[in-house]
């Protein structure tokens, strides 16, 4: 690594992150061997007038920094006053407060990077009909207000980087940190071919799974989600039917891959069938963001039914603080990834091999595969049950 860096570094959380980012500047100041009462994050506020109106604020100069912006558009949990209401901030809410800390900092930063896990309306990314290109005018007026780099987390579609060719964009997958978290919650978990097997909820999802089932050597197979196009509800065509295409799952575990839980009904009615009709052993899911938009108590029923039995999303975005408290709930930690992410950009070197996680995860399942094998419970050649 470069001893240099490309310019001091600053960390701006935008509203509701300000946790996620402390972790962030911890780890920077650990492995900066920088004190506990330094740090890299700047001291910012977007106040609201009674109007709802708002405007940014920045307390500390920016000229000369490398500044990497971290901006979850997703946290309803913040709120303002407008009119003697409280009202939930929107994703518009908070992409016009990146926009106005993009604006405060006037061109004087030497390179600004905006690191938003979940792309504001990433998933209004393709035009159909007379409609808008939400996520791709985003990022064009991103570019064009001087951010040089946008990082994401397993965009919902990352063709949406066609909007802006010539400028930095990064998809990160957090494969390996969800694999890890499984090991450690389900250690009894053996993943080969014999006994998971990778399942796309959707032929969207395909490319996810893929990914999952070539760095673990198992198997996928995909639902076929059967439409209702000529009706809208809640701004999507309803699915009338999951059809599984796919090999025989009876006794496996299988482990469903997307990019995000919204209200979670394609996901139940998913880990249904593979578990009442399928014969599914175990169901987990792996998702990088919960919205959870309808709230638990579907996902309370089906764990209580032995329908789903371990949910995994990252601590990206906001989410309500009582699902930690579900036993059907994995939270898997990405701030020290992230804080690599950051510390790597900083130094002006390639974070390719952050990108690609197959060494690591190939490390992580030897040393799973050899603690079974301690316990008697997978064979010394790993090939099996004992």
């Amino acid at each position: 690594m470069k001893d240099s860096l490309y310019g001091e570094l600053t960390v701006i959380g935008m509203k509701g992150s300000e946790t996620f980012v402390e972790r962030v500047d911890s780890y920077l100041k650990e492995w900066r061997r920088h004190g506990a009462e330094d740090t890299y994050l700047a001291h910012v506020s977007c106040p609201r007038f009674g109007s709802g109106e708002g405007k940014s604020i920045i307390k500390e100069s920016m000229r000369g920094q490398d500044v990497y912006i971290y901006c979850d558009v997703f946290n309803y949990g913040v709120t303002y006053k407008m009119h003697d209401m409280v009202v939930p901030m929107s994703p518009d809410d908070h992409y016009a407060d990146l926009k106005r800390i993009i604006a405060a900092i006037g061109g004087k930063a030497r390179r600004i990077t905006v690191i938003m896990p979940m792309l504001y309306e990433g998933r209004q990314h393709k035009r159909t009909t007379r409609e808008s290109l939400d996520c791709a005018m985003m990022l064009q007026e991103l570019v064009n207000m001087g951010v040089a780099n946008i990082i994401t987390f397993d965009a919902h579609d990352p063709r949406v980087a066609n909007a802006i060719p010539l400028s930095g964009f990064d998809n990160v997958l957090p494969n390996y940190q969800m694999i890890k978290a499984l090991v450690r919650s389900v250690p009894d978990v053996v993943i080969d071919k014999d006994h998971v097997v990778m399942i796309s909820p959707d032929e969207g999802a395909m490319g996810r799974c893929i990914a999952y089932s070539n760095c673990l050597s198992v198997d996928v197979g995909m639902f076929y989600k059967r439409r209702d196009y000529s009706t809208i509800v809640n701004g999507k065509n309803p699915i009338l039917e999951h059809k599984y295409l796919g090999q025989d799952l009876n006794g496996k575990d299988v482990i469903i891959v997307d990019d995000m839980i919204s209200s979670g009904g394609s996901l139940l009615d998913v880990a249904t069938q593979l578990k009442e009709v399928y014969g599914a052993k175990r169901v987990f899911n792996f998702a990088t963001f919960g919205l959870f938009t309808d709230g638990f108590a579907a996902f309370d029923e089906a764990y209580e039914k032995g329908i789903i039995d371990k949910i995994f999303t990252t601590n990206l975005v906001y989410r309500r603080p009582e699902i930690l408290e579900k036993s059907w709930y994995v939270e898997v930690n990405m701030a020290k990834y992230v804080s690599y992410i950051i510390d790597t950009l900083n130094h002006d070197n390639t974070i390719s091999n952050l990108l690609d996680p197959n060494t690591r995860i190939a490390k992580l399942l030897e040393k799973h595969r050899a603690t079974l094998a301690e316990h008697g419970q997978i064979s010394m050649d790993f090939g099996g049950n004992k």
